[in-house]
């Protein structure tokens, strides 16, 4: 195997013998092979006369590319299935039509083991040999695979843009083909147009379906209740599980990026729902060990779990892992059966309280909004010297404690701008306020980055500026997978420039791709906290 998607690559280059994240080289390979399958599709669907409905093939699309997320499916035989669909989907699309163009993308039906074995080494990311355009296509793949996540969480809402979807096909069928450096380089920022309207798109289907987020105080206790622990990113899921458990005596509780949940308003009905449990993702063997009962897992952010709590995991949506019950689709029109969780739920003990107090969280674009007078004043008064925008995702690496002194050091006179579990690294510490307003903003989870851009933009306006890089504002982003990725891609196709991105560089950028980044966006990576704290406020 060779895999070099997330920021935890094994020695900086590349995952080779077995995932950090805990992915075999079997799972490793059957995405691949998604992966490339994937792209099949995708030149078939690029090549089928005007006018034919390619509606299922682009929400197949981004499912798939969902499922290869780091730390989404760990499940071989699921993906596996998934190869075998897309092909069939290729196929059912070429068998109506002569292709246009001749690709060994279009000529693969793999049958035995050793013939997928076989066909996943000739296709992973190595297979590109041009270290340059292997980057950038790898780039643009992963931007991609984050767009999906977005694109699918507003699927399941009933929310879709066509043009989205049509660039999955572009995109996927593009990068088979010979293409120069800067044809890619276009692609590239294409992309990060597509990830803004990807995450409008989202925003739009949870706003219009639970409200806008309001400014709540979100409780970290625990009652004595037994309950269900639900994590990931997908609200419906949520929306359901709380219907369900109703009456049943069974309680609701966050971890990770389901926390912004709290703060929208269709949710405060319920009264079993009773706060978040835990911390950031990684740190799920520990808190899934003591919070006793289920724990339902809607999306990326699995880790191997331990023994002690596998028969309590359950996955569903495109996450996955083996030996864990999935919890199906529903038929259109219904929901998915939660009741499997919720039995479980009442014979488990309540869960071990891990802390007390609250949290506060809602401070999503439409709430700034409300507060922009008095942000505005602050920023005239000088009360206010400088937003950092410190969002993105959380991770195991030591190095991580960089994010949590900055925080720190930031002088009192700014204000931290923050969404995605990155924030666990200082969303617990004492802050302070500056005139009432708090010193950390959270704008939700890491699909609700595209509110912090719309803060900015919003303050552009307001101070009548005629370039967003001219705010008091800085980006220090901690990165993890391919959501950040897309969340990067955007920032730079709405003009952000001078973003510090930690705490490695990915290993996916080849040396002249970085050059580029550099020099055309003024991307650079994190250093030390004093030495990035000085440069922030100059």
């Amino acid at each position: 195997m060779f895999c070099f998607q997330c920021q935890e690559a094994a020695k900086g280059t590349g995952c080779t013998l077995r995932g950090v994240c805990g992915k075999t080289p079997e799972t490793a390979g059957s995405q691949d092979l998604l992966i490339w399958s994937l792209k099949g599709l995708a030149l078939a669907a690029q090549n089928a006369p005007a006018g034919t409905d390619l509606t299922y093939e682009t929400r197949f699309l981004a499912r798939s590319l969902f499922a290869t997320i780091t730390n989404a499916n760990f499940d071989t035989d699921r993906i596996k299935a998934l190869v075998r669909e897309a092909l069939t989907l290729r196929n059912n699309l070429v068998a109506r039509f002569t292709p246009k163009t001749s690709s060994d993308y279009l000529s693969w039906d793999g049958k035995t083991d050793a013939e997928w074995d076989a066909q996943s080494l000739l296709v992973g990311v190595l297979a590109t040999q041009d270290p340059d355009v292997r980057s950038l296509k790898e780039l643009i793949t992963y931007g991609l695979k984050g767009i999906a996540a977005y694109v699918e969480h507003a699927a399941v809402l009933g929310h879709r843009d066509s043009q989205v979807d049509a660039f999955f096909i572009e995109a996927l069928a593009e990068v088979t083909k010979e293409l120069s450096v800067d044809e890619l380089v276009a692609l590239t920022l294409k992309s990060g147009n597509v990830a803004v309207a990807g995450m409008a798109l989202l925003d739009k289907a949870n706003t219009s379906t639970y409200g806008n987020p309001e400014i709540t105080q979100v409780n970290l206790g625990v009652r004595q209740n037994p309950g269900i622990l639900i994590s990931g990113h997908d609200l419906k899921d949520l929306e359901e599980l709380l219907k369900q458990t109703q009456g049943t005596g069974v309680d609701v509780y966050t971890h990770s990026e389901m926390l912004p949940a709290h703060s929208y308003p269709a949710f405060k009905k319920y009264e079993n729902f009773i706060g978040n449990y835990g911390s950031s993702w990684w740190h799920q063997d520990k808190e899934f060990e003591s919070f006793h009962g289920p724990i339902l897992m809607t999306t990326n952010c699995i880790v191997p779990p331990k023994d002690s709590y596998k028969s309590r995991l359950f996955t569903t949506g495109m996450a996955g892992y083996p030996g864990c019950q999935h919890i199906s689709e529903a038929s259109t029109g219904k929901a998915k059966d939660f009741s499997p969780l919720i039995q479980l739920a009442k014979t488990c003990s309540a869960p071990q309280e891990l802390e007390t107090g609250t949290i506060l969280g809602g401070f999503a674009h439409d709430q700034v909004s409300k507060l922009a007078d008095k942000v505005v004043a602050a920023v005239k008064s000088g009360a206010i010297k400088k937003f950092v925008v410190m969002a993105g995702c959380d991770g195991r690496f030591k190095e991580r404690d960089y994010f949590t002194g900055v925080a720190q050091a930031l002088p009192q006179d700014v204000v931290i701008l923050t969404a995605g579990c990155a924030k666990y690294r200082y969303n617990k510490l004492n802050l302070g306020d500056i005139g009432g307003i708090p010193r950390v903003l959270d704008a939700g989870q890491c699909n609700d980055s595209y509110s912090l851009a719309l803060t900015a933009l919003k303050l552009k306006e307001v101070f009548a500026l005629s370039d967003v890089n001219e705010l008091p504002l800085a980006f220090d982003i901690a990165w993890y997978e391919q959501k950040a990725v897309a969340v990067l891609l955007a920032l730079l196709a709405l003009g952000f420039k001078n973003i510090r991105l930690g705490p490695t560089l990915p290993a996916f950028l080849s040396p002249n791709v970085t050059q580029v980044l550099v020099k055309n966006f003024g991307i650079q990576g994190t250093t030390t906290v004093e030495a990035d704290v000085q440069a922030i406020m100059a």
